[in-house]
């Protein structure tokens, strides 16, 4: 494990899913595909934003023998139960595309009727992307040139402070202080791709059982 920031409190586990997993989760979702969309805070429908540019799509919680084993070992790592988390969601970034910073915490009522609030979140990275496609958190405290290959990082992530994905890597994030307070140095965003592809995998957690 390695310590990315304690504001955000956000951790990389390095090698989290194997090449097999990556490939397994890619294959699934390509013929499921489709554009990917935001939370209305006002009705809780998804909606088209053009802050968000990617491909998405989830996957129930459960839903096979391999998403079951991945969840089983999110929920060892993080300590927060499997009933708790959402359902997998897939995210395909090609070249241009991207997610504007955002909080995945809420700030309306109807969001956290099921399960309350989000209170973490995983970024499982299923590839390697040749140039781009950073996550970048721009209000982490910190000393962001500090980061390993900085200089090799896109402009869009020296805004903040960068995690370049890699095959197998996966990015625990709080969105929430440890005294259940929400932390706005959560703020997080996915830099344009610039050269290749980017396949990521979220898993939401919610701090109670999230109904499915």
């Amino acid at each position: 494990m390695e310590v990315v920031s304690w504001e955000p409190r956000a951790f990389i586990y390095h090698n989290f899913l194997s090449k097999e997993e990556c490939e397994y989760l890619i294959n699934l979702a390509t013929p499921y595909m489709v554009k990917s969309t935001v939370v209305d805070s006002k009705t809780g429908k998804s909606k088209d934003s053009r802050v968000r540019t990617s491909y998405g799509t989830f996957f129930r919680r459960g839903r096979d023998k391999v998403i079951r084993a991945i969840e089983k070992r999110i929920a060892d790592y993080t300590f927060i139960p499997v009933e708790h988390g959402e359902g997998l969601q897939v995210l395909h970034y090609e070249v241009g595309q991207k997610y504007e910073p955002h909080f995945d915490y809420f700030v309306d009522e109807f969001n956290t009727r099921n399960g309350g609030q989000r209170m973490a979140t995983l970024l499982m990275y299923l590839s390697d992307v040749e140039e781009g496609g950073e996550t970048v958190f721009p209000a982490a405290t910190g000393n962001a040139s500090s980061v390993a290959g900085w200089n090799g990082m896109s402009e869009c992530a020296k805004e903040g402070l960068p995690v370049k994905p890699k095959m197998g890597d996966a990015l625990l994030f709080w969105s929430m202080h440890p005294d259940t307070t929400l932390d706005p140095s959560s703020l997080h965003g996915a830099c344009p791709v610039i050269k290749g592809n980017k396949w990521s995998c979220t898993k939401w957690m919610h701090v109670g059982e999230y109904k499915i």
